[in-house]
């Protein structure tokens, strides 16, 4: 194996322990504002991954990997956007009906 890529796997492989102890102690009234840093993390390995995958010539290896790379990003984006809406939409008010108070009579 050459020495870049035994390099670049034991820093995703600290990266992911670290990320993982990071998560893990956040507590839950600051998972909304985490999520949305953490979907514009993403959003920029997202761009990584698109500059890698266009910069792949000669090499399927990396080709593919790259287009998986970016299609679990996106996935990952979306779907934190998604649940990012979700979240917030709790904290908003509800409105009443036109009828005046609930529970009426």
């Amino acid at each position: 194996m050459p020495e870049s890529l035994l390099n670049n796997l034991y820093i995703f492989i600290l990266a992911m322990f670290t990320g993982f102890e990071v998560i893990t102690k956040v507590p839950p009234l600051l998972h909304t504002p985490l999520m949305s840093g953490s979907n514009a993390i993403s959003g920029i390995s997202v761009v990584g991954a698109l500059v890698i995958t266009a910069a792949a010539t000669g090499d399927t290896l990396i080709l593919i990997l790259g287009v998986v790379a970016v299609a679990m990003g996106m996935i990952n984006v979306a779907g934190g956007f998604l649940v990012t809406d979700r979240m917030l939409e709790m904290f908003k008010e509800r409105q009443q009906p036109a009828g005046g108070e609930e529970g009426g009579e």
